[in-house]
């Protein structure tokens, strides 16, 4: 049937109904759940929602996105149904009593997007059985080809005083094929889990393995305070991270570049450079790996 998603067997929709039975309070870590067919942005819609005072735990999953966007503002796409398009409404600014959590500080923010990286890495694992690794701050990479990112974004508070809600948004190529690759800007190839092999690319089980462990993760940071070295959240990423002890170009927003050696990832989730000129530490910029 014409306009079936059915019609490619390899890709089937995702059913709402077992994704809440799943994720979704009080058998799961969520709070609610939306799957949409098509949206624009998964994280614009978040950002609406939040905006409008929606509580933490919203997670809402398109089948296709039509203007999904990267980092930096660039577009991210893929064809219906080859892909996991996921966001997620984080309000870390405020405190949660009844499990026993203190408000984090927004100097803590930046570890977020690290964070969801670490729970990529762990459901590509887990499910598809390939060895995955993150280029800083928060691509997955296959080898040394592009299989996810990660984007998030700040929502202003609704009062002077109110702390900023997280928007993190998740995007995963699960089967597409070499002709529907998106081309990357900075030159690093893209890949998929089913052409690198993945031992399986269902999307219900990928799905829920990385909403429960971005929630798993996120309990134990919060739990910690935002602590990102006394959760183990520093150590988890530091041993999933490709770029640390390579040498890179990082190209910063501003437009300028610095080349050296990547060092670490400080207590903030900064990327640590030596350079010739001396040492830096980088709060946002694109990563090249220097072969």
């Amino acid at each position: 049937m014409p306009g079936s998603p059915y019609t490619d067997l390899d890709r089937p929709p995702l059913s709402a109904a077992r994704l809440r039975r799943a994720l979704v309070a009080p058998h799961g870590p969520w709070a609610r759940l939306e799957l949409r067919t098509e949206t624009g942005s998964t994280n614009a819609d978040v950002a609406e929602a939040a905006a409008a005072g929606e509580p933490e735990g919203l997670v809402v999953v398109a089948e296709r996105q039509t203007a999904g966007r990267g980092r930096r503002g660039r577009v991210w796409q893929s064809p219906a149904r080859a892909g996991i398009a996921t966001s997620v409404l984080l309000r870390p600014g405020d405190p949660v009593p009844d499990r026993g959590w203190s408000a984090v500080p927004t100097t803590g923010y930046g570890w977020l997007p690290l964070l969801a990286g670490v729970a990529l890495v762990e459901a590509v694992a887990r499910l598809a059985e390939l060895e995955a690794a993150l280029k800083w701050p928060n691509d997955l990479l296959i080898g040394d080809a592009k299989c996810a990112g990660v984007l998030a974004e700040a929502v202003p508070g609704g009062a002077p005083a109110q702390p900023p809600a997280i928007v993190l948004g998740m995007g995963l190529n699960v089967t597409l094929r070499a002709d529907e690759l998106p081309v990357n800007p900075t030159g690093l190839p893209a890949t998929s889990l089913q052409l690198s092999g993945a031992a399986a690319t269902d999307r219900d089980p990928l799905l829920r393995a990385l909403l429960r462990a971005l929630a798993d993760w996120y309990a134990r940071w919060r739990s910690a305070g935002g602590d990102a070295v006394a959760s183990g959240l520093r150590d988890a990423y530091l041993a999933s991270c490709a770029t640390v002890g390579r040498e890179v170009r990082v190209l910063l927003p501003n437009g300028d570049e610095l080349t050296g050696t990547a060092t670490g990832v400080d207590p903030g989730g900064q990327l640590l450079l030596t350079t010739p000129t001396g040492n830096h530490a980088i709060t946002a910029g694109d990563v090249l790996h220097v072969r």
